[in-house]
């Protein structure tokens, strides 16, 4: 839909498809949400694709992703949420992307047998055993599914400083480390280690084409390239050297902006991505793909302080991350309009600038983008669904508004 309209009927159809419903709140273009997930199976090389939920925090929005051919399997950010959605029966392959020290979630997790089944706990050290073990007794525990996490991230000077570029994540970098924490793993009771992780945040997560900055998009590109060729060498030798110990179910990689360098890797058989099936403003800085905008957010204009700037109630709505201005969310519809640098976007107000404000009258709407994928749910109960099948937005909660909150 985004590119194929107007940008005027675009917006008429969201404030028509929305008129019962007061800003603040979000709405999620589905025709946008499909294209996305429909272009990213086509950049997987084949491989499925794990749904990423913290990109989304909407059991409608995974379900949707997961009914598609090429989608397979939730990555959870939390155990405890892990936990939950296998109460819903939403997948029967829950992989926690991230360790857990959620004493109580173990617990829930080693008291159901069906959930130890179906969900895995990352770890990459023996103290996350330690933890495990310590939480769930001395006197041994349920055997737990554990998915092991290397170290994706770039070191341009391998014999020199520890230069890092990508994410802090696990300790396990080199084929040996990982083979020798796999052998601890395969040695503990109550531990079945089934799965490899590694994530390439250096590419999964950083645009290559930054508007406006020609010098940073060259180097952004010449790492990527340098980093991907280093990595799949890397990892394909440690999944080798795992595989020689033991059989394993998986082997996940990649992200929204790495799915065609991961797939490349022939170890590797299985991908994860969220954030692109909504398109948030993050994902507009890369060369090979551009997402359609399918999550948006409505706010009311509530001041006119004087010509070419509206002032719209809330909107603070911050990514995390860096705390750069890339973090910031953007106005969208009517086009032409721009948050100040002195206010950005505010708790209770935000003003924007821009010829198009003065069109807009008191009680009219700003369509925002998040810089992000989910995040925007943790501030809203709802998403409203705009389809080109119904005049009016269908409502479904957010994890929030299912009275959920996994931090």
């Amino acid at each position: 839909m985004y590119g194929l309209v107007t940008e005027a009927s675009e917006r008429d159809r969201y404030d028509q498809a929305t008129a019962r419903l007061d800003p603040p709140f979000a709405a999620v273009d589905l025709a946008a949400f499909d294209s996305n997930a429909v272009d990213l199976v086509r950049r997987s090389g084949g491989l499925p694709i794990r749904v990423v939920s913290k990109s989304l925090r909407c059991r409608h929005l995974i379900e949707r992703a997961l009914a598609r051919p090429g989608y397979r399997g939730i990555m959870c950010y939390s155990l405890a949420e892990a936990v939950w959605l296998h109460s819903l029966g939403l997948s029967d392959d829950l992989l926690v992307a991230y360790p857990t020290a959620d004493r109580g979630a173990l617990r829930a997790l080693a008291a159901d047998d069906a959930a130890r089944q179906h969900i895995t706990v990352t770890i990459d050290s023996p103290a996350h055993l330690d933890f495990i073990d310590a939480t769930l007794g001395g006197g041994g525990h349920p055997e737990l599914r554990v998915c092991l996490d290397l170290d994706m991230s770039w070191r341009p000077l391998p014999r020199g400083p520890v230069v890092q570029i990508g994410t802090w994540r696990s300790p396990l970098r080199t084929p040996a480390e990982a083979a020798l924490f796999a052998q601890t793993v395969l040695k503990r009771p109550g531990f079945a280690l089934v799965g490899v992780l590694g994530y390439e945040g250096q590419i999964a997560g950083l645009g290559d084409a930054p508007p406006g900055r020609p010098v940073r998009a060259a180097l952004v590109r010449a790492m990527q390239a340098r980093s991907a060729s280093e990595l799949n060498v890397r990892r394909a030798a440690a999944v080798a050297r795992i595989r020689a110990l033991t059989d394993l179910e998986f082997v996940n990689g990649g992200g929204t902006g790495s799915l065609e360098s991961t797939s490349a890797d022939k170890s590797v058989t299985e991908l994860a991505a969220g954030s692109g099936l909504v398109g948030p403003t993050l994902f507009d800085a890369y060369q090979s793909f551009h997402p359609q905008p399918a999550l948006l957010f409505a706010l009311a204009v509530v001041r006119r302080p004087g010509p070419g700037v509206a002032t719209l109630y809330s909107g603070g709505y911050v990514a995390s991350g860096t705390g750069t201005p890339d973090r910031l969310p953007s106005p969208f519809r009517p086009a032409g309009l721009r948050l100040t640098k002195t206010e950005g976007a505010g708790e209770v107000q935000t003003p924007v600038l821009g010829a198009a404000a003065d069109d807009l009258k008191i009680g009219d709407r700003v369509w925002m983008r998040h810089a992000k994928g989910g995040e925007l749910a943790e501030r809203l109960t709802e998403y409203h669904l705009v389809s080109p099948d119904e005049p009016e937005a269908v409502s479904v909660p957010t994890y929030r508004g299912d009275g959920k909150c996994f931090g």
